[in-house]
């Protein structure tokens, strides 16, 4: 069993930049894929970015891509989303999910995500 708990949510002006946490119980969350997902107010949810398990292959939604850095310890259990140039399109409840690595590439799936967490608000102000 593995649970997740964000932080780092908040409220930034356009520009700014927030690191969120991902931060994991349970000895086997280092063999999980781990993906951070956004829900914008009256959305669907979208993935936003993945890292494999080792931490040795990342990959990022297009709308993020050369702003947002995921990485991992897993020496801490812990996994983070650095959010640089953020806009105000970038408001969202973000949830990180812990991913079997048989789903190894289904990053967008949900569904291939065995554990989610609570979700950390981040609002960005224009």
């Amino acid at each position: 069993q593995v649970q997740l708990v964000e932080s780092g949510g908040g409220l930034v002006q356009a520009g700014g930049s927030l690191r969120l946490s991902c931060a994991a119980s349970g000895p086997t969350f280092s063999s999980y894929n781990t993906g951070w997902f956004r829900q914008a107010p009256g959305k669907g949810r979208e993935f936003v970015a993945g890292i494999i398990w080792n931490g040795a292959g990342t990959v990022y939604a297009d709308s993020v891509k050369g702003r947002f850095t995921i990485s991992r310890d897993n020496a801490k259990n812990t996994v983070y989303l650095q959010m640089n140039s953020l806009k105000p399109e970038d408001t969202a409840v973000y949830y990180c999910a812990a991913q079997n690595r048989a789903f190894g590439g289904r990053w967008s799936s949900e569904s291939s995500y065995a554990y989610w967490g609570q979700g950390t608000r981040v609002n960005v102000s224009s």
